[in-house]
């Protein structure tokens, strides 16, 4: 609605139907189907005067990611701003990341762990300071990226450090040992270069001026496949992904948890094939949906 200007009535007739069913769909309460979903952004295309709308589903949706990045051109004063989506990028960014390396914290136990400091005597203690620590580490990075929008090494091993305060001595530190990515076929870093690797890894990648979806995928690939420390390597590589998303002017990624799967399938083929596309277009449904918390639907 923000990207055409109609109101929802006039929105609906646009797209031949209901009030009912336009309002559902804003209000997540169903989601449009795969004919109409392309339809919704056809109009977007249209009202944004794209007269070109792009055949291919990867570049429709980099296409309406760059509307919507035009809308929102002070995107991390407004997350910072704003404490209701401050806290809901925080809840939801901590709960499913935390959610895909295996915590059995549900929305709601994470919530009352971060925001009403209440200890949960039915789940573990870990569990409830990872999700603490996760807190933590985004607070640090969305008010480090307000005044320093350079991604370095110091950065990454304070946020490593801030993820496994209190769970690890090894915390904001490399590994000394060799590692392997449970249930893949990826191969990591010998540890003895990975202060090497993280170094050119920083240079080459994290400090390039590229901010194209393409490169961001690349890159969370190829910081997962280093697998710098011995623990919380998902988890920090999907803050540093965030991070280089606000720097390009996007929402962090929100990571639909029904499709961990297609997301690691889409990381393995980026790792072993270096066929980048399934990663890229995971990455900008996840964005889109780190939009909806900054319109509020």
């Amino acid at each position: 609605m923000q990207i055409t200007g109609l109101t929802q009535t006039k929105l609906a007739q646009e797209l031949g139907v209901s009030f009912v069913s336009l309002n559902r769909w804003l209000n997540n309460k169903a989601v449009p189907r795969a004919g109409m979903q392309k339809r919704i952004d056809a109009l977007c295309l249209k009202y944004a005067e794209i007269k070109d709308i792009p055949d291919k589903p990867l570049d429709a949706k980099m296409a309406i990611l760059w509307l919507k990045k035009k809308q929102n051109k002070n995107l991390l004063n407004m997350i910072l701003k704003y404490p209701d989506i401050h806290d809901q990028f925080v809840l939801v960014l901590t709960y499913t990341s935390n959610t895909i390396e295996g915590s059995t914290l549900t929305k709601e136990e994470t919530a009352a762990v971060l925001f009403d400091n209440v200890t949960l005597p039915n789940r573990t203690l870990v569990e409830q300071m990872e999700a603490k620590n996760h807190q933590a580490a985004l607070r640090f990075l969305f008010k480090y990226l307000q005044n320093n929008r350079k991604i370095n090494e110091g950065l990454i091993l304070k946020l490593h450090s801030i993820l496994m305060n209190g769970i690890r001595d090894d915390a904001g530190i490399y590994r000394s040992h060799a590692v392997r990515i449970v249930g893949a076929n990826v191969p990591t870093a010998n540890y003895l270069k990975v202060p090497t690797l993280m170094k050119k890894f920083v240079n080459e990648a994290c400090r390039s001026k590229k901010k194209t979806m393409e490169y961001i995928a690349k890159t969370h690939a190829q910081f997962e496949q280093i697998h710098p420390f011995s623990d919380g390597n998902g988890r920090i590589g999907r803050l540093i992904m965030h991070a280089m998303l606000l720097c390009a002017g996007l929402p962090p990624a929100v990571i639909d948890l029904k499709k961990k799967r297609r997301y690691y399938a889409a990381l393995q083929k980026a790792q072993l094939e270096s066929d980048i596309p399934p990663l890229e277009e995971f990455l900008c449904d996840s964005v889109l949906e780190g939009s909806k918390i900054l319109e509020r639907s």
